[in-house]
């Protein structure tokens, strides 16, 4: 691939918006874990070369940019760089906050072909929130280096997900990465992503247990299952974020921020 690949110029129908995100048709979330190049894929496809700004009341700083493709407008929301969805620090908070209440229409994880093995343990967690999720292995330069081979299309099958090799970079894959977001956001692609399948009695019992009562608390709440997993497991940050209805009050925000 060339290195004006994701040009307009050359067929990629891309067109930077930079900062101008009103009027978006759909919402792109570019999740990721730190030194995967997320920054550079973020600045391939808006034009930004900075980050500005904070989330709400957070010392976290946020980054928001534009993109048109095929005459469709896009606002791309870049994540804090993180290795799980946890909650054990503040960017993996907003993070796992934005995906469970900002409703982006797609999530994109950037993953370092080097280290996919470890990247994917976000991957799955993401999937595990977000259904309509792109993969995108990025520093695909360093891995050809390091003698490393990636079957990406074996990689979508196993996920269920669209898998896009890119050397952000170099521009390299980012007319795919692209085409990707577009067609899982317009639903020309449909996503079947692996989820986890509880199967030990007492744990779906616990589950069946637990979503009225999530329900009764919080009615229409996205990824309830997600919750009530996660309340099963003993993860304290949502034990806490429930006990103390801030569960309630994050997702209020998000709804407000719509």
């Amino acid at each position: 691939m060339s290195g004006c690949d994701g040009c307009s110029a050359h067929g990629g129908g891309l067109q930077r918006l930079g900062f101008k995100t009103t009027n978006a048709d759909y919402v792109v979330a570019l999740a990721g874990n730190p030194n995967t190049g997320k920054s550079t894929v973020f600045n391939a496809l808006t034009g930004l070369r900075q980050h500005t700004g904070n989330w709400p009341g957070k010392t976290v700083m946020s980054a928001e940019g534009g993109y048109s493709y095929n005459d469709t407008r896009y606002r791309l929301v870049d994540l804090p760089g993180t290795y799980s969805l946890l909650a054990a620090s503040t960017d993996e908070e907003v993070a796992r906050d934005y995906l469970l209440f900002g409703r982006p229409h797609v999530a994109v994880v950037v993953t370092d072909a080097t280290r996919l093995e470890r990247n994917l343990n976000l991957v799955l967690q993401v999937l595990e929130i977000h259904e309509r999720t792109v993969v995108c292995v990025n520093l695909m330069d360093e891995a050809k280096r390091k003698g490393i081979e990636v079957d990406d299309r074996r990689l979508a099958r196993d996920l269920g997900v669209p898998v896009v090799p890119t050397t952000a970079r170099r521009n390299e894959g980012i007319r795919d990465l692209l085409r990707a977001i577009h067609e899982v956001a317009t639903g020309e692609t449909v996503c079947r992503p692996r989820r986890v399948e509880f199967t030990a009695p007492e744990v779906t019992s616990a589950l069946e247990t637990l979503l009225p009562k999530i329900d009764a608390l919080y009615p229409g709440l996205p990824n309830a299952r997600w919750v009530a997993a996660r309340l099963v497991e003993g993860d304290p940050s949502i034990v806490q974020a429930v006990e103390s209805g801030r569960l309630g009050e994050v997702r209020e925000e998000y709804e407000v921020a719509r």
